[in-house]
This record gives C-alpha cells, structure tokens and sequence, in this order.
C-alpha cells in the first residue's frame, strides 16, 4: 500500500532531508520499510509524487504549489535526487504508490491538485467500483471535470471538493477545510451503506491549502485499527549519525518543526506519536496542533475498553501499519502532546 508524509515548518526544509538523505526516508520505506508489517506487497514502486509551495509567494506565479510526480520508481530516479538537493519549502506533501486501484499512471499519482489545494490518500475505499457512480452523481459538471486519472482517491478529492463552500476560493480556513473532510467521510460511508458494502474503507486522508493542514486516521470499523499515521514536532530535523540517521530534537517549547507520516523517518521512539484511530489531525497556520475525534457509529472512545481490542490484522494484511514496538526506544527526550479539542 502508499505511504506518504507531511512537513510543515517556520522555516523551508530541503526536500533531500524528507525524501532522500534519511536512511528511512519515505523514498527508502518504499523498497526497504524496517517498520511496517507488511504481509502483502512490501514494494511501492508504483510511481510517486512531491508537492510543495514556494517559500516566497510571488503574485506572477500565483499560488498553486508546484508538483513533481513520476511512474518510475522513486528510488531510482534521478531527476528526484536532483531536484530534492535544490529546493526549499516550508509545506511539502510527499507520496509513494502501490496500485490497489486505478492504472499505472501519471494522472493517478499523489497529491491531486486543485487551484491551491492538495490532496493525498493512503488506504483504500472498498468496493468502489459500487459507489462511483453514486459519487459522481453528487459533483458538479465543474469538479467532475477535475478527475483526471480513475482511483478511488482522486475521487474521494473530488467529493471533497463538492463539500466546500467555494473550492475556487483564495483562502480557507481551517475550520472549512475540516468541516469538508468530514462531510466526505460521512458521505462515503452513507454510500457504502446503501450499496451492501460491508468491508471497512481506510481513509487516511489528508488536505492542505498552503497554510492549513488537515489529516485523518480512519477506517469504517468498531473493530479494526486504521492504517498507521504519526505525528512529529520540535525544532530542528538533522542528521545526527553518519549513514542517513536523523532525529526530531526539541528546545524549547516552539514548534518550529511538524510532520505527519504513515510510517515514522527515524527508529526513535521519542520522535514520534501514533495518532489515534478515528481521529483527525488540524496544524494551523500558527503551527498549533489539535487532534479531534471523528465521532460518528463506527467510533469508540479511548477510555472504553474496546478501544484497546480492536484488531491489528485487517490494516496489516494490507501493508498498513507500523507498529511502536518497532521503535527503538530513547531516554531523556521530549515529545509534545497533541491539544485534543
């Protein structure tokens, strides 16, 4: 399955410090993942996508980020590695495809762009092929048109497009951009429902305007755990270890630094902090991070005992989840707690 990751910083990171210098890049998760169990295809090779905004907003070029997708492998590309050592953002989606649906393309590469938005998406909509044209009964002549490739994913950006107020609007806020997601999700799930479909859907989506930044950790179950997601903060991500060994070092109590993954960049487990099931994720424009519940029939509350019962196996099987056992442990370091709200 994907795997994708999120930066956003005070300051612009060179992308090589993302995507290809780290010994457990995201680049390098997709042919050698150290940490996620993977029981069905442990290769994605299926092309890739970098999206980033310009650190410097220039009114000539406007605000659309700037993209860079390929079919070939992102491990063996050499125009990534060169790109990667030349350009700085401070806001970058990255992602790396194993094709569960849609056809090996580059209208079917991650992150999906609209005006200024971005959109990625590491899962699965189950049966989709069952609802698709149930969606795209919802969606405008003008989203339809959006669709370029045929994944699930692309659509399911689509109908979070028909789910703003004004998808051609300069600016969002947060609170728009949060309110659509969960519309989206709920919309999927109505769809499902009516059409008998009773396999859970992954949906770890996530959405960024430039300056916002929303993401969730979700799937259509009591029963099951969603696909991993993580979450990093502090105030400098450098290289500590010869041989591509990076950590998240913190202080003071700015954070100067966030990142959202599906699978950790470092093996230390102070770096990092799993994001609960069915919750989504909000970094705001001023860099503070609120984790929220997603409370429809398929949440548990995580003081309920159930919560700690559901099963690893669904997500597993699809090559979707990392576990925190598989972290080395570190001592005398600080991770900062998510403001739940």
């Amino acid at each position: 399955m994907c795997r994708f990751v999120i930066y956003k910083g005070t300051s612009p990171v060179q992308l090589s410090h993302l995507l290809t210098r780290p010994c457990h890049s995201i680049i390098n998760q997709a042919f050698d993942s150290r940490l996620r169990l993977d029981r069905r295809r442990p290769i994605n090779g299926d092309g890739f996508g970098v999206g980033w905004y310009d650190s410097v907003k220039d009114e000539e070029l406007g605000s659309q980020p700037c993209m860079f997708t390929s079919v070939t492998p992102a491990w063996n590309n050499a125009n990534l590695v060169r790109l990667a050592e030349k350009i700085k953002s401070p806001l970058v989606f990255a992602h790396v495809r194993a094709t569960t649906a849609g056809s090996l393309s580059l209208d079917n590469c991650h992150p999906f762009v609209f005006k200024k938005l971005m959109f990625m998406h590491n899962g699965g909509i189950a049966d989709f092929p069952s609802i698709k044209r149930r969606l795209q009964r919802d969606l405008s002549d003008e989203i339809f048109e959006v669709v370029q490739g045929n994944t699930d994913s692309e659509w399911a950006f689509a109908l979070f497009l028909s789910k703003l107020p004004d998808p051609n609007a300069s600016n969002f806020t947060y609170e728009t951009l949060k309110k659509a997601m969960l519309e989206t999700i709920s919309t999927l799930n109505s769809f499902a429902e009516a059409a008998g479909i009773t396999e859970p859907s992954l949906m770890n989506f996530c959405v960024t305007d430039g300056e916002s930044v929303v993401a969730t950790r979700y799937i259509s179950s009591r029963h099951d755990e969603a696909a991993s997601l993580w979450f990093s903060s502090g105030t400098t991500f450098s290289e500590y270890a010869q041989g591509g060994h990076y950590k998240m070092s913190k202080t003071d109590k700015r954070e100067n630094i966030i990142m959202i993954a599906s699978e950790p960049l470092t093996f230390e487990k102070a770096d990092w902090m799993e994001i609960k099931t069915n919750n989504l994720v909000i970094i705001t424009p001023k860099m503070n991070i609120l984790q929220i519940p997603i409370i429809d029939k398929f949440y548990v509350p995580h003081t309920d005992p159930a919560a700690l019962s559901r099963g690893t196996d669904f997500a597993a099987a699809k090559g979707l989840l990392s576990p925190r056992s598989a972290l080395a442990p570190v001592h005398n370091r600080e991770t900062t707690p998510m403001i739940a709200v």
